[in-house]
């Protein structure tokens, strides 16, 4: 009995695009050699034996050489190539494969995933180039190849979940690189999928959280009253329920919207990161972003934040603050919280991301009486004066005694680094 009626749902034509083994790829067209033969890695630092794969060719991921291995793993052949990544070259050819999507779609239906994957919506524009869905993937494929020479693989759904567990689970695996996955699929293509960590969304230590409950697979999740996971898991349960079953209501259009007025700041770690390090640079990224809240005299009312897994996959999170913030504080109180519930802490990290959305002007706030009004102005204006501090003088100029400690915001005093004169 199916617990969801999908005739309520809207079918739209999401195609989620991946390039296959981008920085592999990317790397050898830049020395002339063809991707799909050719043994290439690029390595965090080519002089490290202990140094991180960051990507392999498929070539040489036949010898068991992937993302995650070590320098001194790969064999000393004269037919294998190891380089260094070239990070501006990547962002050029991510840019000009954007662009020829962007020759049949506008930019709102258009969501940048990461710097090799992207959502476009076609429903309302593929048919005024291609006869079918098909076709009009046929066509952008050979596109994206004749001109970027990279190879890429496209899954069709109807919403972005469908579109992007197509594309993971069987695109990469059929001979064209495309796959269709519809609401009438899910029973027999997303139900088998196990274990759950290959599932979009899903970590390790969720998926261990779920077969203690007897979970294995998409479908046993799907089947699961969604009453007991909204119990244990909370919100997040609900989404589980509602992706299990294949129903992803987010739109690429409102992505656009939501980030286009937002403050955003996104880093990709050049080696793995354990947790507690990606954490640091997490804190490093919310300074950023809550200066610039700060610069615009804004408040922030939605945070947006990912940590995404070296192999694949990741935490990704949006939370709504009952009180619109510019302060890193508050803002690292809500990441850290939900950091340490869903984060694996045994994995490895490569990308993290934040940003803020749905601002307020600072002189339209609710007064709040459950909040010292005084204390958080006192903060703010503290916050500012550092901003204005590092400004003039370089980052490195104040430090924050006790930052982020409960201490910290309570008496946020100044360091000032020693050689520096007022």
């Amino acid at each position: 009995m199916e617990m969801y009626d999908y005739n309520l749902l809207e079918e739209r034509d999401v195609l989620c695009i991946d390039q296959k083994s981008f920085f592999a790829s990317v790397s050898c067209l830049q020395k002339g050699l063809n991707p799909l033969t050719t043994k290439l890695a690029v390595v965090a630092d080519t002089k490290r034996q202990g140094s991180v794969v960051l990507a392999a060719t498929p070539a040489l991921k036949a010898l068991g050489i992937k993302t995650g291995s070590r320098l001194f793993e790969i064999p000393h052949r004269t037919d294998i190539f190891i380089i260094n990544p070239s990070m501006r070259k990547y962002l050029e050819v991510s840019i000009a494969i954007s662009k020829i999507a962007l020759r049949y779609v506008p930019p709102e239906d258009l969501h940048q995933y990461s710097i090799d994957e992207f959502f476009i919506d076609v429903t309302d524009s593929y048919h005024r180039f291609s006869t079918t869905l098909h076709s009009f993937c046929e066509r952008l494929r050979s596109e994206i190849k004749d001109e970027t020479g990279i190879d890429c693989t496209i899954g069709i759904g109807s919403n972005m979940l469908l579109s992007k567990v197509a594309m993971d689970i069987e695109a990469k695996h059929n001979t064209n690189r495309i796959a269709e996955w519809r609401y009438h699929d899910i029973p027999e293509k997303l139900w088998p999928i196990k274990p759950l960590s290959e599932f979009w969304g899903i970590n390790r230590k969720t998926e261990a959280k779920l077969q203690k409950r007897g979970i294995f697979s998409v479908g046993d999740l799907a089947k699961y009253p969604y009453q007991f996971l909204k119990r244990d898991f909370g919100i997040i349960g609900i989404d589980l329920h509602l992706h299990a079953n294949g129903i992803d209501q987010s739109k690429v259009r409102e992505k656009y919207k939501v980030t286009n007025p937002s403050i955003c700041k996104s880093q990709i770690l050049m080696r793995d990161y354990r947790y507690e390090e990606a954490k640091v640079v997490m804190q490093e990224l919310v300074e950023d972003v809550a200066s610039r809240a700060r610069a615009r005299n804004q408040l922030a009312r939605t945070i947006h934040f990912s940590f995404g897994y070296s192999d694949e996959g990741g935490v990704s999170k949006q939370y709504t603050l009952d009180d619109p913030t510019n302060l890193e504080s508050d803002m690292l109180k809500v990441i850290d919280n939900f950091a340490d519930q869903l984060c694996d802490r045994s994995a490895l990290y490569r990308t993290l991301s934040v940003s803020l959305t749905q601002f307020i002007n600072e002189e339209d706030r609710q007064l709040n009486l459950f909040i010292d009004e005084y204390e958080r102005k006192r903060n703010e204006n503290l916050a500012k004066t550092i901003d204005a501090l590092h400004q003039k003088y370089g980052k490195g100029i104040v430090s924050k005694a006790a930052s982020y400690t409960e201490a910290g915001t309570k008496h946020g005093r100044l360091g000032l680094m020693a050689g520096h004169k007022m």
